[in-house]
């Protein structure tokens, strides 16, 4: 049976649509019940509904108290009753009482070689210090920003020519092969966190594992 995840967005959601796309192949080990957004504009909605997969917005504006949204959003996705919660792109930053409710079964993608660029601007941050490669990594999300332990990486060569959309683009690329891998591992159970490790097939990890195209 597969487990049920929901994903929060703020955006287009090209992030989510790999993750629905994944979940319709054969033997996926999770089911999207949800997606959120932030933003009633978002376009990943759309796409969503478009997919089949339920979707609305429950406006951050229309709550003036941080805490008090933390909780309508937590409130909606137990609703959902999920094994696992994506956050494919939502732009808003989860507060502690959030973040421990979900403990050990809220993901997240981050544009970079983490801990390497935390934060925002992570294709110019890498250019600008002349990096010769960049990334992506899914990690747990704990209370400290992009600071969760990390489960998947995949790794990307800054070329001479590059800017940030160029960058941005092969970036993305691989975010939409290691975000859905990094969910089927955890409703499969290969993967989990306990506090701050992360367990793949009961081994401890001590880094986030390599990507590459074999895996799955």
């Amino acid at each position: 049976m597969s487990s049920n995840l929901v994903i929060l967005i703020s955006g287009r959601g090209s992030n989510m649509r790999s993750l629905i796309e994944a979940s319709h192949k054969p033997h996926s080990s999770y089911r999207v019940a949800l997606v959120l957004s932030d933003q009633p504009e978002a376009k990943g909605l759309g796409v969503a509904a478009d997919l089949g997969v339920p979707a609305r917005a429950l406006p951050a504006k229309d709550v003036a108290d941080r805490a008090q949204y933390d909780q309508i959003l937590c409130d909606a996705v137990l609703a959902a009753q999920p094994a696992l919660v994506a956050l494919a792109g939502f732009m808003r930053i989860l507060g502690p009482p959030f973040v421990r409710t979900f403990a050990g079964r809220l993901l997240n993608i981050h544009p970079s070689l983490l801990p390497l660029y935390k934060g925002l601007h992570t294709h110019r941050r890498a250019l600008d210090a002349g990096d010769v490669r960049h990334g992506a990594t899914v990690h747990y999300v704990t209370e400290e920003l992009d600071g969760g332990p990390g489960i998947l990486q995949a790794r990307v060569p800054i070329l001479p020519d590059d800017d940030e959309s160029s960058l941005s683009a092969r970036v993305q690329q691989v975010e939409h092969r290691i975000f859905p891998l990094a969910v089927q591992w955890h409703c499969a159970g290969r993967v989990a966190c306990r506090g701050t490790q992360v367990f793949m097939d009961g081994v401890p990890l001590d880094r986030p594992v390599i990507w590459n195209e074999s895996m799955r």
